[in-house]
C-alpha cells in the first residue's frame, strides 16, 4: 500500500476555504428562511465528510478509516439567539499556544433562558488574525469537551451573522446572530498532537449549554 503524502500548505488553505463555504452557505440558508434544523443537518453532514476525508482533518489518517461522524446535541431553537456586539478596548488577556497573545476586541451580551450572559470577543494576535470567541459551559466534562468549545473563529473560517445593514466603513459593533447549535470542539478535543487556545476564564458560563457539538471521546 502507497504511503500518502502528507498534508501541505496548499491543503491547509484548500480546507480553511471549504469551512468558510460552508458558512456562507448556512448563513445564506438562514437569510432565506429555510427550516433551521435541516440546515444545521445539512452543515454537519458536510463537516463530517471534510473530518472524514480531507488531508487537514483534525484526525490522523487511521482515525479518519475509523471516523463515523461528529457527536451532536439535536437541533433545539432556544439556542439561537440575537446578541449585541460591543467594541471594547484592544487589551492583552492572555495568550495561546507558542504565546500567541489574545486581545479583547467586543463583548456579546445576550439572553438565553431568561439569564442575561456575556461573552468576550477576542482578536487572535498575529499576522492575519480574527476574532475567537471561546466559551466553556457546566455540560462539561461529562457532556462535551471539558476544555470548552468555540462559537466562531473567523481567521479559520467560522463566523457569526451580522443583522444590521452596513452603515458606512468600518464596524462598530451592532446586532449579531449567535446559534450555540453550531459550538463545535476546538482540533484539541480529537487529537492531543493539536495545541489550541481555550476559554479564558472570564468566558466561563455557569449555565449549561446543550447545544451543538458533544464530546467525541469517551
Amino acid at each position: 500500500m502507497d504511503t500518502p503524502a502528507p498534508p501541505t500548505w496548499l491543503d491547509l488553505y484548500d480546507w480553511r476555504a471549504r469551512v468558510a463555504a460552508l458558512y456562507r452557505e448556512r448563513d445564506a440558508a438562514w437569510r432565506a428562511d429555510e427550516e433551521p434544523p435541516t440546515v444545521a443537518a445539512r452543515f454537519r453532514a458536510a463537516k463530517d465528510e471534510l473530518f472524514a476525508g480531507h488531508p487537514q482533518s483534525p484526525f490522523d489518517e487511521e482515525a479518519r478509516r475509523g471516523f463515523r461522524g461528529l457527536r451532536y446535541y439535536a437541533y433545539d431553537p432556544a439556542f439561537c439567539v440575537e446578541a449585541a456586539l460591543e467594541s471594547e478596548a484592544n487589551e492583552a488577556v492572555g495568550a495561546g499556544p507558542a504565546g500567541v497573545a489574545l486581545r479583547r476586541a467586543g463583548r456579546l451580551r445576550f439572553t438565553l433562558a431568561g439569564i442575561l450572559l456575556q461573552l468576550a470577543v477576542y482578536w487572535i494576535d498575529v499576522y492575519g488574525g480574527g476574532l475567537f470567541c471561546p466559551f466553556r459551559d457546566a455540560t462539561g466534562p461529562a457532556e462535551t469537551y471539558g476544555g470548552g468549545r468555540y462559537l466562531f473563529d473567523t481567521v479559520k473560517g467560522s463566523a457569526f451573522l451580522r443583522l444590521d445593514a452596513a452603515a458606512g466603513m468600518g464596524y462598530e459593533g451592532g446586532r449579531v446572530l449567535l446559534d450555540f447549535n453550531y459550538a463545535y470542539n476546538p482540533s484539541c478535543a480529537y487529537d492531543p498532537r493539536w495545541a489550541c487556545p481555550l476559554a479564558p476564564r472570564e468566558n466561563w458560563l455557569a449555565q449549561p449549554i446543550r447545544a451543538g457539538e458533544q464530546k467525541y471521546h469517551d
